[in-house]
């Protein structure tokens, strides 16, 4: 139907989902169904007490990961209610029967997370990461190739015939079977989403922020542009209105090349769908499916409208910043009525949806307004990103001794004595270096002459910054005893790797085990020793963790390795390991080989702790256990198997290799906080005792010690273990600890000193 454009308002909203809804498919206008990363579809249908709106009919479980990309199979005698095609970061596309909400087809064959699937007469396309086009009829594989030499991100059918595909190497290609016809190049990054446009040939949508409209014969008719950040999606309506979904949270409508509405939405917009109607439904990263119209009898009331936009307020103004600041966290009006330090001092208060900087003036003794503090348009300016996050400054760090580049980010708007401490932290690196790295910051950021704020408390401790040169703060009457370094909130993770040193090491022994005629059996081929490389590509590219995966035979290639590799060879394997538990698919991947009969991750430690243990594989072993408290899924693991773990372990505390020694530490403290969640004090004692070894060993390195410290001090401040840690005379342990010369190591004796007093 030809509808004249009008402006789209709130028809409805669909809640259900638990996470992002990542795809849409519409069966009709009464019926459409919505996939999520919470691993459920959900059908939605017309709600026939108000035409207004849609009820949730079905939910569709059975994928184990995210679910993406969506088709749906019009009725037939068999199905009256047709079926629903599904593809997942699960690596399967699955088949749905629409009346019961079955799963009556399992498509296996891809190797990594399904990107699209489309129909192809009684056939079923599906394109993949694995860079492969699969053709599947009645369940079973009959076709499968090589589309691109990167991810292919789409795939679609013309109602002329041909297939088109858009990949992550920025191409379409057009497709006649598996013969390409034409490859059609113009976008500068990954094409993602891909839509029919009727009568004239096809759109993209790109991660380069812009649609085009492309002719079967490969010439761009029309380039739209007008979003600020990646395209997601695309899709086109009888009328010649084109809609888009973005990572700038707006979904545009498009006119003859022109942008003629923005509806803005309260976070990422993953996809965009036209009912035959004309009316448009998006898919959120809050959660929600939101249906959009023209027709004036089906839009929201006010009342609904008026709660949207105040939605949309919030959400703007909890995400505003104003001098790298948030503006919702920047103190009110009313703190203008304590003096400054000193003169020129600069303060940034909120006064409605504004940031204000406000300077002391001495002679006065007043606050002078300046004026009002702006980041750029929407509050985002020209500032470097690292893992997908914004500074102000992302510094390389060269700390010498053959160590690789470090990225240190900062903010003006952080303290850099924290920011120094949390960097430190974060890269295993010595605490020797913080003053190093406090002057670098304040070197390279123009800050060397900047006065903190006395009142600065910091977010990990709760307790003020230590600044050289500057005389120490105290509160008036504070609330409650301020300790330094505990309780301990959150986990540590081993988060640094050397990719290239790994994968070399691990060629050698390959290498060495297929000129030995007894391992030969053994050493991987070829193509195994590829996918190691392309499993360390990877884990490298830590920006797109979000959306890369693996597939089964990865985990199997790597277990492969650890179980039949001799001892003295396994460690490379072992670090690869330590790295795939901080991706969130390879995490929920390893899972599975833990949760069985045939525990990995046991007879890992029964392998590497038994006689002649080696120190490389006692060090990896127990780093991939420091990093498997990072997912929640390996917790109920970890507290089942906590006993075992530590006494295979026990022997660390007093090796002499201090990585080994740090990395046993980190691996209490993460218990400590762990089985402080769980309350389980039987857990606790087990730590409690473990860490006071490590308190207790002279020739413990100076941060192994610190990490056990907390880890005593917070099990006692908030787990069940005080009185059994002040039977085991804690209290000459937190005396030693103070008259130490490592401040952070006084300072955390100092911490245990008052728990005991009190």
């Amino acid at each position: 139907m030809d509808i004249d454009f009008n402006e789209y308002k709130l028809r409805c909203e669909l809640r259900g989902h638990d996470d992002d809804v990542r795809g849409i498919c519409v069966c009709s206008d009464d019926n459409i169904a919505t996939s999520s990363r919470d691993r459920t579809i959900r059908v939605w249908s017309l709600d026939p007490s108000d035409k207004r709106k849609y009820t949730s009919s079905k939910i569709l479980l059975g994928h184990t990961s995210f679910v993406g990309p969506l088709a749906w199979i019009p009725p037939t005698d068999d199905y009256p209610e047709g079926r629903l095609v599904s593809g997942s970061m699960d690596t399967f596309v699955f088949v749905w029967n629409l009346i019961n909400g079955e799963n009556i087809q399992t498509l296996k064959g891809h190797q990594m997370q399904v990107t699209g699937v489309t129909l192809d007469k009684e056939d079923i396309v599906s394109s993949s990461v694995d860079q492969t086009l699969k053709r599947w009829r009645n369940g079973q594989l009959v076709e499968s190739w090589e589309a691109h030499q990167s991810p292919v991100q789409a795939v679609i059918k013309l109602p002329s015939g041909e297939l088109v595909s858009g990949s992550s190497d920025a191409t379409l290609k057009l497709w006649k079977g598996k013969t390409s016809l034409r490859t059609l190049s113009g976008h500068t990054d990954t094409v993602r989403g891909l839509a029919v446009m009727p009568d004239l040939g096809f759109l993209s949508a790109s991660h380069d922020g812009s649609i085009r409209l492309w002719a079967l014969s490969g010439e761009v008719l029309l380039e739209m542009v007008g979003h600020t950040s990646i395209v997601y999606s695309v899709d086109a309506h009888s009328s010649g209105l084109i809609a888009s979904g973005s990572e700038d949270r707006h979904a545009k409508i498009w006119k003859d090349g022109v942008c003629v509405q923005s509806l803005e939405h309260p976070g990422c917009v993953w996809d965009v769908k036209f009912l035959e109607s004309g009316d448009i439904v998006t898919a959120c990263s809050d959660g929600v499916v939101r249906v959009w119209t023209v027709r004036h009898g089906v839009i929201a009331d006010q009342m609904e409208i008026d709660a949207y936009d105040s939605q949309i307020s919030q959400y703007k103004l909890s995400r505003k910043k104003v001098g790298g600041l948030k503006l919702d966290e920047l103190p009110g009006l009313d703190s203008l009525t304590s003096p400054g330090t000193s003169d020129g001092q600069t303060k940034v208060v909120r006064e409605g949806d504004n940031g204000v900087a406000y300077a002391w003036n001495m002679k006065e003794q007043r606050w002078d307004k300046i004026g009002e503090v702006v980041d750029g348009p929407d509050g985002v300016a020209d500032r470097p990103i690292l893992d997908g996050f914004q500074y102000d400054f992302v510094f390389d760090v060269d700390i010498g001794d053959g160590e690789p580049i470090r990225k240190l980010p900062y903010n003006r708007s952080d303290n850099p004595y924290d920011a120094a401490d949390k960097w430190l932290l974060k890269e295993n690196l010595p605490f020797g270096y913080r003053q190093q790295i406090v002057e670098f910051i304040l070197q390279n950021s123009g800050q060397k002459d900047v006065n903190f704020n006395p009142s600065f408390r910091d977010p990990f401790t709760g307790a003020n910054a230590y600044v050289p040169g500057q005389a120490s703060q105290t509160a008036a009457t504070p609330a409650k005893p301020l300790y330094k370094h505990i309780p301990k909130r959150g986990v540590l993770v081993f988060d640094v790797a050397q990719y290239d040193g790994i994968l070399k090491k691990m060629t050698e022994f390959n290498t060495t085990l297929r000129s030995d005629s007894v391992n030969n059996d053994k050493s991987l081929t070829e193509v195994e020793v590829s996918r190691v490389g392309a499993i360390i590509t990877i884990l490298k590219d830590t920006s797109h963790y979000h959306s890369t995966n693996f597939a089964d035979m990865d985990i199997d290639l790597l277990l492969k390795v650890l179980q039949a590799w001799p001892p003295a060879m396994m460690f490379p394997a072992t670090d690869i390991v330590r790295m795939l538990v901080l991706h969130p698919h390879g995490a929920s991947l390893l899972i599975k080989h833990v949760e069985n009969n045939n525990d990995l991750l046991l007879d890992l430690i029964k392998k590497v702790t038994e006689d002649s243990a080696l120190p490389a594989n006692l060090l990896t072993t127990v780093r991939v256990l420091v990093n498997l408290f990072k997912n929640s899924s390996f917790h109920y693991w970890l507290q089942t198997h906590h006993s075992q773990i530590l006494d295979a372990f026990s022997n660390c505390y007093s090796s002499p290799n201090k990585n080994l020694q740090l990395a046993y530490s980190t691996l209490l403290l993460n218990y400590a906080v762990l089985l402080i969640e769980k309350k389980d004090e039987e857990g606790q004692a087990q730590v409690l005792s473990a860490a006071l070894q490590v308190a207790e060993e002279e020739a413990a390195d100076v941060d192994s010690k610190f990490r056990s410290l907390v880890a005593i001090g917070s099990l006692m401040l908030e787990g069940s273990v005080k009185k059994i840690a002040v039977d085991f005379d804690v209290a000459s342990i937190a005396k030693s600890a103070k008259a130490s010369k490592e401040a952070k190591i006084a300072e955390v004796g100092a911490d245990i000193d008052l728990v005991i007093r009190q």
